[in-house]
């Protein structure tokens, strides 16, 4: 071979490196599947105290079911004791009934490759849900818009380490109270392929999303499969209103999967003590689950627990704090004896920015449900202030750390490879591993490797301007939107699905309130 034309042959490799490297790749990792033990840290007294000092609060004291006459009567017919709107169930009803659900369901995804399995040993990560405002480095702290949603939902889909698209990733507060619903339902059918949530916040948005729903799979496959979570909380304590419980029975009857889930902060909504909480969180989950099967006996649902304390002094929950870790292992350990799915943890923080404090309570939440046996962990990137805020950067950073779960939930390896011993043969005493036969096959997949965080040099990262972790998260944004590509959907799907959209909002007029 001729020397211009080997350099030619090495420039062509050259080119074709880097165009591998340049090329925009959408991947998307499995569900994790954890080989690594459930941290248990309650003993198997405490277990069974907490477990009847719950079914004592369901006889003695009661639940309520506020305007829902037709819950009342079907509690009534279960054997409940109904008197006004305060239910007493008998020991060991409500445990009963909730043996019926499934202690792991899937849910399918438009594209099939990306349906997750919870329950078992799996962890589902979705994002951040509910907050009204976000926040970028750019537009400082706004409300959000239906264009922020679109591009949450956009980075949602770009991010290989989650598996779900969530539900209210923000609440876009240009678009009418009466019909965000459609749109973001919309957006997430559309410009995501990864599972998502419904609506719960009346029972006819909760019937608009299994219709839709039904126009992008199909009514038979909607019927007979589960494609679609919906978070049904708990007004604790101990009260379910007819909102609420309203969009679980439509989900329940439609075979959809509810996340029933308390929504405590210690000390205001439940005792100040760890053991309590869990009593008080059993308690309510025990009552909605059991309705749940009341419904429809084998309906999906998710045992939640969202749980925070208070700090005394300014009153604002708190966030990666040692009690609410105590209390999300311990819950953990309830859900398995009830053989349910568990629900829990997240991205949470205090943090108004994406600083060192949200960094910290950030670790401690997402590491600690990974222990906990959460399967399926809602709010995993974008929280800021207190679930007030979805942040930009804070998504893609967040995001970015649940790599880490993942590879730590893959546990030790001990087969032959993983042993090295050819690797420490070839070494020996004094070497290094850099050039080692074992590293050269193994570096590419050794180590789990951040995409946003900043290893280079000194003089390199100071060269480049000094970027912070935040000012890095806002480049990643920007590349992930730039880089975005819709994933295919039938155009005659895509159609219906607008002209859903369209008559439904057309049927009624808008409603800010």
């Amino acid at each position: 071979m001729s020397e211009a034309r080997a350099e030619r042959r090495a420039r062509g490799g050259g080119a074709a490196r880097r165009a591998e490297r340049t090329a925009v790749r959408i991947e998307a990792a499995r569900f994790i599947e954890r080989n690594i033990p459930d941290l248990e840290i309650l003993s198997e007294e405490a277990l069974q105290i907490i477990e009847w000092n719950a079914e004592t609060v369901l006889e003695e004291i009661g639940v309520n079911f506020v305007d829902n006459p037709a819950a009342l009567e079907l509690w009534r017919q279960a054997g409940a004791d109904v008197r006004g709107e305060r239910v007493h169930i008998p020991r060991g009803m409500a445990r009963k009934l909730c043996a019926t659900a499934p202690g792991r369901f899937t849910q399918a995804a438009r594209n099939p490759e990306r349906s997750v399995e919870i329950g078992g040993r799996s962890l589902v990560l979705a994002p951040v849900y509910g907050p009204p405002f976000v926040r970028d480095l750019e537009g400082g702290r706004r409300y959000a818009t239906i264009a922020d949603f679109q591009n949450f939902v956009k980075l949602g889909y770009m991010s290989k380490w989650l598996h779900h698209s969530g539900g209210t990733v923000c609440e876009p507060t240009d678009v009418p109270v009466n019909k965000r619903h459609l749109d973001m339902l919309l957006a997430h059918m559309t410009l995501s392929d990864k599972p998502y949530m419904g609506s719960v916040t009346e029972p006819v948005r909760a019937e608009d999303s299994v219709k839709m729903s039904e126009i992008l799979f199909g009514a038979d496959f909607v019927r007979d499969n589960c494609v679609m979570t919906s978070l049904i909380n708990i007004n604790s304590p101990l009260t379910f209103d007819a909102t609420m419980m309203g969009a679980l029975e439509v989900y329940a009857r439609a075979g959809q999967a509810c996340i029933v889930s308390p929504f405590i902060v210690g000390g205001a909504m439940a005792p100040v003590t760890v053991a309590g909480t869990l009593t008080q969180v059993l308690a309510e989950v025990l009552a909605g689950v059991a309705y749940s099967q009341l419904v429809r006996p084998g309906a999906p649902v998710i045992m939640g627990a969202f749980v925070t304390s208070i700090d005394m002094n300014s009153g604002a929950p708190t966030f990666g704090t040692p009690e609410a870790a105590q209390i999300t292992y311990g819950a953990g350990q309830l859900a398995r004896r009830l053989g349910l799915p568990y629900r829990s943890g997240g991205s949470f923080c205090g943090s108004k920015l994406p600083d060192a404090q949200a960094g910290y309570e950030t670790a401690n939440s997402l590491n600690m449900a990974l222990l906990a046996g959460v399967n399926f962990m809602l709010h995993a990137c974008g929280w800021l202030e207190g679930g007030l805020v979805a942040s930009f950067e804070k998504f893609v950073l967040d995001a970015d750390q649940l790599g880490a779960l993942h590879q730590l939930a893959r546990g030790v390896a001990v087969d032959e490879n993983a042993q090295a011993m050819d690797a420490i043969r070839e070494v020996g005493p004094g070497g290094h591993y850099l050039g080692c036969a074992h590293t050269q096959a193994n570096f590419k997949q050794a180590f789990w490797r951040s995409e946003v965080l900043d290893y280079k040099p000194f003089e390199t990262w100071e060269d480049e301007g000094g970027r912070d972790s935040a000012q890095l998260a806002a480049v990643r944004v920007e590349k992930q939107l730039r880089d975005y590509q819709a994933p295919a959907l039938d155009p005659g799907v895509a159609e219906a699905l607008r002209e859903f959209v369209d008559r439904r909002k057309a049927s009624e007029p808008d409603a800010f309130g």
